[in-house]
């Protein structure tokens, strides 16, 4: 019986465990989570088909959680090494060097990204790719979450978001940002939309 039970625990999917870490934070500080469940994996892939491949250039991605999004964005073919990741919980991070040993897990605020960030950043970053729950911030904290994004890209490099609200996260009309955003995906749980802002 204990060798049944031990077989049935090396067989539980990780995604199940994902869930579990998840729920749980969501529990824990449901503001400071974008989700209840991680990011559904054809969301992922619309997030990370924004990202430039070709580039050698960091890409950050805020939030990443047990790594949904990331797993799409080594998928699309970015190289593990490029990954700057900033994630506020510690046994997230904890999970993310585990599974992704190459890449660069920061333990911070994306809201205090600047400060996050240091010195790391040898180069402007090609994308910053965020599973942030921005609808829960206050307009004046994702102003700033954007400008200071804005401020680590390279000229034109895409600041990528998903909402699960109506709304984009983000007001179109902000003065020198161009905008665009995907059709809705309906097979993500609840629906989401990805919305993406550049600065010339």
């Amino acid at each position: 019986m204990p060798l049944q039970s031990s077989v049935r625990a090396l067989k539980k999917p990780p995604r199940l465990d994902d869930e579990v870490r998840f729920l749980r934070s969501w529990i824990e500080k449901p503001l400071r989570m974008g989700a209840v469940m991680p990011s559904g994996k054809l969301l992922a892939r619309t997030m990370a088909q924004y990202v430039d491949v070709d580039s050698t250039a960091p890409v950050i991605e805020l939030g990443p959680g047990t790594g949904a999004i990331t797993n799409a964005l080594i998928e699309h073919g970015i190289d593990q090494k490029r990954l700057v990741l900033v994630e506020y919980n510690p046994g997230f991070c904890a999970l993310l060097r585990d599974r992704y040993p190459q890449a660069r897990v920061l333990q911070g605020d994306a809201y205090a990204l600047r400060d996050s960030l240091g010195d790391v950043l040898g180069a402007p970053a090609s994308a910053v790719v965020s599973g942030l729950p921005l609808v829960t911030q206050p307009m004046l904290k994702r102003l700033k979450l954007i400008r200071d994004a804005f401020l680590a890209l390279a000229p034109g490099a895409p600041f990528v978001q998903f909402t699960y609200s109506v709304a984009p996260p983000i007001p179109k009309s902000l003065p020198g940002v161009s905008t665009e955003a995907s059709e809705r995906i309906w097979m993500n749980l609840p629906p989401a939309r990805v919305w993406v802002y550049r600065k010339g």
